[in-house]
Order: C-alpha cells, then sequence, then structure tokens
C-alpha cells in the first residue's frame, strides 16, 4: 500500500538507499544486511561517526518507496492501520482491567527493551493512580536484564513456560513478542502457544523483517520455524486473532547490531502505539492514525533534537574512546527509567564491540524494588549483576581513577541536589565527567551544577510525552561508545546466517565455509562428525565464550591458511576491517571492481 499522505516530515529523510534494490544482498535478510550509507565508517572520525548514524536512524522514518520491491514501512497505510487495531486491543483491557494483563517478551536487547517498556508504562499508570497492567518476560530471566545472558532466546519451551506462569489466572492477556530480525525462537514459541489459546491470549509479532525472510530453519525444540508461525498469525490478523507488525527501517549502521536501530525502532513503534491507547482512552474515544501521527511526529523531533548535538556526541565519544585506550573505564549514571537505559547500553557494549563487562557500565540511581519480577535473581551475584546506587557507591566511587569517565544521564525535574551531591563526589577522583540533560520547554539547570560540567549535553523535548509521569523519548541519546577497534557482534540468532560472509567474500562453497566457521569456533580441537552433527545451540554456547569468530574464519577461508595462522594476521591489523583488506589485495584472489566497499559494512 502507498505510504499515507497525511504526515508532513519533520526531517529531511534520505532518498530510498541502495539497500532498497532488489539484488542487494539478496539473500541476507534487511536486519542483517550491510548499510551503504556505513562502508566507511571505521575509517571515519568520530563527528563523522555521529552524522552517519544519524543518517542510519534517518531510515526509521523513510515513507514507502515506488521502486521494487516496495517494503512495508512505518509511515505505510497498513503498518499504521494494525498499530490503531492493536491500540484499540490494549484499550480494551485498559476499560476492564481486571483479569487483563499485558505482557512484553523478548530475548537479548529486546528483552531489555520490553522491561524498560514495562517499567516505564506501570510507572505512568501508578502516576494516574491506576493499576499496573504490564509486565515483561526476558529469555533467561531478570539475571539478563542487567547481565549478557546469549542464547537463552534459542529455547521455545522455555519462553513457554515463562509467558504460562506470568499468565496464570488471567482472563485476557496480550502478548507482544519483540524479534527484532524475526528469528528469536523464545519468541516464537509464545506466538505458537497463543494462536493455540485465543481464547485468553492476542498475539502481537514485532520485528523489522518481512516475514519471507524471518528464519526458516528448524527450531530444537519446537515443531515449528520462525517463518511459519509469521504466516500462521498473517492469516489470523484477518480476523484480529493475531497481529504482525514488521516495517522495514533498513540496515543497521554495524551490521547486524539489532541492538542499534533495531532498538530504537522497537521503542518507537511500541511506545507510540501504547501512547496512543492511553492517550486516547482516557478521552474516552478510540485511537486513530491522526494520534499515532502526532507521536511519531514527536519521535522525529527527538531525532532532529538529538543529532543537532553531533559536536558534543562527538566529543563525549571521543573522551570515552580515550579512556577505553587508556585502560580506563566509563561509567553511565542514569536516574529513574534513565537508570534503566544507562544500564542496557553498558550490557549491549559486551557482544555489540567485544567489551569486557567493565569497559562499560551502568548504574540506577533511585529505587529499583518493584521494577524485576525476581528481585533475587539478582541479589549477591557478584560484580557483573551490580547496578545500584549502593553499588556505584560502595564499588565503583572508591575506585575511580583519573583515567576513567561519568557521564551522568538526568532529568530536570528529578532530585538536583543529589545530582550535584554526585557529581562533586565523582569530581574529586575525576575530570572526566560529561552530562546528558532532559528537560522540557522553559525549565533550566541551576548555576551551580551547570558550572561542575566541562560539557553538556542539554536535550529539551516537546510537552508531548509529559503530560504523564514517566520519561518516554530517550531513544538516541546512548550512542557515544563506539569502540577504538571495531568488533564482530555475536548475535546468536544468526547463527546459520553468518556462513554467508565467508562464502560471499572468500568465493567458496557454503560447505566449506560453515567448515572453517566451525573450525574458529572449536580451536583447538579438530573437528569430529559428532561435533559436526551438534545442535547449533551447542555451537552457539561454545562461540559465546570466544572473540573474533567470523573474522578468524574469515581470513582463514582468504589465505586458505590455518586457525592459528588467522589469528596471526588479525593480530597484526589495526582493526578487522584492515586485515580483510590485506586479505582481499593478496594474490589470487576474486575481487569485484571495488571490493573494500563491497565487503567493509559487512565486517564493520
Amino acid at each position: 500500500m502507498p505510504a499515507t499522505k497525511r504526515f508532513q516530515h519533520v526531517i529531511e529523510t534520505p532518498e530510498p538507499g541502495k539497500w532498497e534494490l532488489s539484488g542487494y544482498e539478496a539473500a541476507v535478510p534487511i536486519t542483517e544486511k550491510s548499510n551503504p550509507l556505513t562502508q566507511d565508517l571505521d575509517k571515519a572520525d568520530a563527528e563523522k561517526i555521529v552524522q552517519l548514524l544519524g543518517q542510519c536512524d534517518a531510515e526509521i522514518f523513510q515513507e514507502e518507496g515506488q521502486g521494487m520491491p516496495t517494503y512495508q514501512r512505518l509511515y505505510s497505510e497498513s503498518i499504521l492501520t494494525t498499530m490503531v487495531q492493536v491500540a484499540g486491543k490494549v484499550q480494551e483491557i485498559l476499560k476492564e482491567p481486571d483479569g487483563g494483563l499485558v505482557v512484553l517478551s523478548g530475548g537479548g536487547t529486546s528483552g531489555r527493551m520490553a522491561f524498560l517498556l514495562s517499567v516505564s508504562f506501570n510507572q505512568l499508570m501508578k502516576g494516574l493512580r491506576q493499576k499496573p497492567l504490564y509486565t515483561y518476560l526476558i529469555a533467561g530471566g531478570d539475571r539478563s536484564v542487567v547481565a549478557s545472558s546469549e542464547g537463552t532466546e534459542d529455547s521455545a519451551l522455555h519462553g513457554i513456560e515463562l509467558l504460562k506462569k506470568v499468565a496464570a489466572g488471567k482472563k485476557k492477556v496480550i502478548v507482544i513478542g519483540i524479534s527484532v530480525g524475526l528469528s528469536a525462537p523464545f519468541v516464537a514459541g509464545q506466538m505458537d502457544y497463543c494462536m493455540d489459546n485465543t481464547a485468553v491470549f492476542l498475539p502481537v509479532l514485532v520485528g523489522f523483517n518481512p516475514v519471507s525472510m524471518a528464519r526458516n530453519d528448524p527450531i530444537e525444540d519446537w515443531s515449528s520455524t520462525f517463518q511459519q508461525v509469521a504466516e500462521r498469525m498473517q492469516k489470523m490478523q484477518e480476523k484480529q486473532k493475531a497481529f504482525v507488525l514488521n516495517p522495514a527501517v533498513g540496515p543497521e549502521g554495524l551490521s547486524g547490531s539489532s541492538r542499534m536501530k533495531g532498538g530504537s525502532a522497537t521503542k518507537i513503534l511500541l511506545e507510540t502505539l501504547l501512547l496512543a491507547a492511553h492517550k486516547t482512552v482516557d478521552r474516552g474515544i478510540e485511537a486513530s492514525q491522526r494520534c499515532l501521527l502526532e507521536i511519531l511526529r514527536t519521535f522525529e523531533r527527538a531525532h532532529q533534537v538529538t543529532y543537532s548535538q553531533r559536536p558534543k556526541i562527538a566529543t563525549l565519544m571521543k573522551q570515552v574512546s580515550t579512556s577505553l585506550e587508556r585502560k580506563g573505564r566509563a561509567y553511565l549514571v542514569g536516574w529513574q527509567t534513565l537508570g534503566i537505559i544507562a544500564i542496557m547500553d553498558g550490557v549491549e557494549c559486551i557482544h555489540t564491540f567485544g567489551a569486557d563487562f567493565r569497559d562499560i557500565r551502568g548504574f540506577l540511581i533511585g529505587d529499583h524494588s518493584d521494577m524485576f519480577n525476581e528481585k533475587a535473581e539478582l541479589s549477591n551475584q557478584g560484580p557483573q549483576f551490580s547496578f545500584s546506587q549502593e553499588d556505584f557507591l560502595t564499588s565503583i566511587l572508591p575506585t575511580l581513577t583519573e583515567i576513567d569517565t561519568v557521564v551522568f544521564i538526568f532529568t530536570l525535574d528529578d532530585n538536583l541536589t543529589e545530582v550535584q551531591t554526585l557529581v562533586e563526589q565523582v569530581k574529586e577522583k575525576t575530570t572526566n565527567i560529561q552530562a546528558l540533560a532532559h528537560s522540557t520547554v522553559g525549565q533550566s539547570l541551576p548555576t551551580p551544577l551547570k558550572k561542575l560540567f566541562p560539557s553538556i549535553i542539554s536535550i529539551t523535548w516537546p510537552l508531548l510525552f509529559f503530560e504523564y509521569e514517566g520519561n518516554f523519548i530517550q531513544v538516541w541519546g546512548m550512542r557515544w561508545q563506539y569502540p577504538h577497534r571495531s568488533q564482530f557482534p555475536w548475535p546468536s540468532s544468526l547463527i546459520l546466517v553468518l556462513p554467508l560472509l565467508p562464502q560471499r567474500f572468500s568465493g567458496q562453497s557454503k560447505a566449506r565455509c560453515i567448515e572453517s566457521l566451525l573450525q574458529a569456533i572449536h580451536f583447538p580441537q579438530p573437528l569430529s562428525d559428532d561435533i559436526r552433527a551438534a545442535p547449533i545451540s551447542c555451537h552457539v554456547r561454545l562461540a559465546h565464550e570466544k572473540d573474533q569468530v567470523i573474522p578468524v574464519a574469515l581470513l582463514s577461508l582468504l589465505f586458505r591458511c590455518s586457525i592459528t595462522e588467522a589469528q596471526a594476521h588479525l593480530a597484526a591489523a589495526p582493526s578487522v576491517c584492515e586485515a580483510v583488506r590485506r586479505a582481499l589485495a593478496g594474490p589470487g584472489q576474486k575481487r569485484s571492481a571495488d571490493p573494500v566497499k563491497t565487503l567493509e559494512p559487512a565486517v564493520q
């Protein structure tokens, strides 16, 4: 369907890109494609990186193009219509809350986003003196909220078990399953279970690939593939017994890292839908496209406001990078729900950038006693699970050094005396401090607090999102931790897609590429028939414990060398991309007219 014409864009979004052409990386889902905008990302300086990521984020708001293939986009009539229908279902529960529940669910980043959204909207309802009706599920349980736990999203049965537990005794349950790439078995199992029990459950699937690009490989503990589950949901959508919300928002700036744009798009789509449901039901009217577009317009402004701070964001990014290069740490200290975002960003850096959990850590200032489903899971679990105000004061503050960086994230509605006290304490240890201060029109930062910071990223938001209590539009603020050395992300759902990268760039058979990948995963143990026949989850668990599996496998193929020699080639290069460039430039390599530009996005 053509995009709606009732909305005038606030910002200039790019023209439809090369990634939309039918032949561009045709075998790869949109969420895993390389983005032509960022093909030189690893060679860009800090300000250029911020600019390029801003351009990638702007693709979220592009309208449906006229070329082929025509992907439905966030502003497509089909997506807006489905959002209105789902908002109407949420309204039904808001009108009759007894026995009702809205569950947001996902694995990894998607599960953390489910946690953030459920906490935010429960706070909204408490502010309105209403009974909270939201909860969350995350693969691996609450431990996965504050610490990396890759691989737990690979069990459909685990997802169903958690859903049954949280929905026990409920009469009407909306289950919003988030899987950016339409690939997580944890979500697929829940959606399938809901479709078998429609008297109680209404499944809503959120992702950013066409259903035809959903993962179609067997799920180890389930009878259907993700694609089959999504196709079944599409058929049931005709009778509004299930819904699929899957606009295309373009490839990530860092190839395959759906923690970035995918996370932002998830937040934008779901907050728009849920806020529309709350705003209209309180006024006694039905949700409408007009209400959705009003909120989406504000998100576009949020994009514009955020990236208008490009020089300051770049300065902060360089400061954090300098701390990491000098073996220092970066700490993100946020108040209330901003603290949740700080925690999320620290955890995401582990697998997105190959960081140690100590490198970049987030802390939440404020009461979190009623946020978690199973708070006991987080007690006395070690430093990796430390995230509270007390943890920062007792474990981090005494050990801070001059090479560390601390970023304070707060709104001007927070306790600014408390903010100032903590800033003064930190400043006695390090002068590398920065502030990200959120405010609304008419608010200003007190002078004593303002003078403490060498640089402040001040963001003033429109009033739309502050009609209720809660912070809803901190979307792009945390993109500064780009590492000084590019690493490969390792989302476990990509295990079957990743052999395509070595195959594409080495020109060797898929079977040979899979063999090389398994050798890199299991090295130094020789491959046996038992290893080759092992379930995918076994390979994922082992790969999770190793660094740079994909580049080592790729270099082994390109250089036609052993794993040990490939590791040496990688160690001798300043970055992954440069190592692959050297391999492609070697004798006997089959190259396109411009191999570096073709390759580079895929290996960032």
